[in-house]
């Protein structure tokens, strides 16, 4: 199913193209998406089905059968292309796992165009911090750094509901004591030692000497200490923040929990990973809004290898962009020590920048997820990020260089 209404065959997509979509562009879909996608030149998209362009112009996006004029051709399944206009499937994902072909021009201009088509498609807006409300409940500016303590989170909570709403993510300090903070690193160990490559429970990654390196263990669930955080009612209540009840998936078994570990001078894989949102390989409109919360082990400063994220930035789209990269934007830092947590919206844009320093110790964090009962997987997967897994080495491709292969 796909609330759409479309089905993955011909008549769906040109009826899609020639009626659907010209009237949602017309609705102002168009103009919503045009600023951010008119530098980019016209894209095609290519199925067994046909082929139409989507062409910038005079303030919108016109739709062109054929290809002839498109700066950039993909070409995807009909399958795929149901995904991506029922806002269940996306550009990464597709690349990933090889269901993608790069026809004319550089394929990443298709994954630079994610918002823009997730405008045309959805009236999803395009991400513009000059535009994004982010005032308090006074209606002052938002601290986007602050932390909260567990005693905030009591009663009706307003000011960290309210924080959470509005930015997308909520820091809060001193959840876990230390005792209880080098129990955990002892099960990351235990976890990091079992771990081998190609396990398909576990990212890996090479740094600049060229050694094999361990980012993630996806089976942290295994160690039951480790699996009982999604009961512990401090978790529970950071979760209630949301504005929507909110559940733990159970039916990912040990996968309900992720450990992982930042690295300096990581040169492949994706242990630093790029601005992104948690839903990029797929399944938004299933599985959103869902949250991710973060225990932090160690320390989160920037010579560990910081978490950042970009306020405001859940209730809309922003494009893929490495974080060192110059047209990168800052983000929000948060001072997050061993012992705290945050929670932050799968929607919302954030990155987890390389370590700047290669003294250690350098970032350890749990991660968990909790979802809406409509939770699961359009294709019948067990993980939308199961795509990242496909190397029989465990090494997980970072998305530029395997375009450049």
């Amino acid at each position: 199913m796909t609330g759409t209404g479309l089905a993955a065959d011909a008549e769906s997509f040109r009826w899609f193209h020639t009626v659907d979509l010209p009237e949602r562009i017309a609705a102002g879909n168009g103009a919503l998406a045009w600023a951010d996608v008119e530098p980019l030149g016209c894209l095609g998209l290519r199925t067994p089905a046909g082929s139409w362009t989507f062409v910038p112009r005079d303030g919108t996006v016109d739709l062109v059968e054929g290809e002839e004029s498109a700066d950039t051709v993909v070409g995807l399944d009909l399958e795929s292309w149901l995904g991506l206009v029922s806002d269940l499937d996306t550009p990464p994902a597709m690349l990933y796992t090889d269901r993608l072909e790069a026809v004319r021009g550089n394929p990443m201009r298709f994954m630079r165009w994610e918002p823009g088509l997730r405008a045309l498609f959805h009236g999803r807006p395009v991400y513009d911090p000059g535009t994004v409300d982010l005032r308090d409940l006074d209606g002052k500016r938002l601290d986007t750094s602050r932390g909260f303590r567990l005693g905030d989170l009591e009663g009706d909570a307003t000011d960290a509901r309210h924080f959470l709403s509005t930015a997308g993510y909520l820091f809060v300090r001193g959840v876990f004591t230390a005792d209880e903070v080098v129990s955990m690193l002892e099960d990351a160990a235990v976890l990091a030692a079992e771990a081998v490559p190609g396990d398909q429970e576990s990212w890996w990654g090479r740094n600049a000497a060229g050694d094999e390196i361990l980012t993630r263990v996806l089976r942290a669930a295994s160690r039951p200490h480790l699996a009982a955080l999604h009961g512990d009612p401090r978790v529970l209540r950071l979760v209630s923040m949301a504005d929507e009840p909110l559940a733990a998936d159970v039916d990912q078994g040990t996968d309900r929990v992720t450990v992982l570990w930042k690295h300096p001078d990581m040169v492949e894989g994706l242990g630093d990973l790029p601005w992104h949102r948690d839903c990029g390989m797929g399944g938004h409109a299933l599985n959103c809004p869902s949250v991710v919360v973060t225990i932090c082990l160690t320390t989160g400063s920037p010579e560990a290898g910081e978490l950042r994220f970009l306020p405001g930035s859940h209730r809309a789209s922003f494009p893929f962009v490495d974080g060192t990269d110059v047209a990168a934007p800052e983000g929000e830092s948060l001072p997050i020590t061993a012992g705290d947590m945050t929670v932050h919206y799968s929607d919302a844009m954030h990155v987890s920048l390389p370590p700047t320093s290669v003294d250690g110790p350098h970032r350890i964090s749990l991660l968990m997820a909790f979802g809406p009962e409509t939770a699961g997987h359009h294709r019948g997967g067990r993980h939308y990020n199961d795509a990242l897994l496909g190397a029989e080495d465990g090494q997980v491709e970072n998305i530029g260089r395997r375009l450049a292969t």
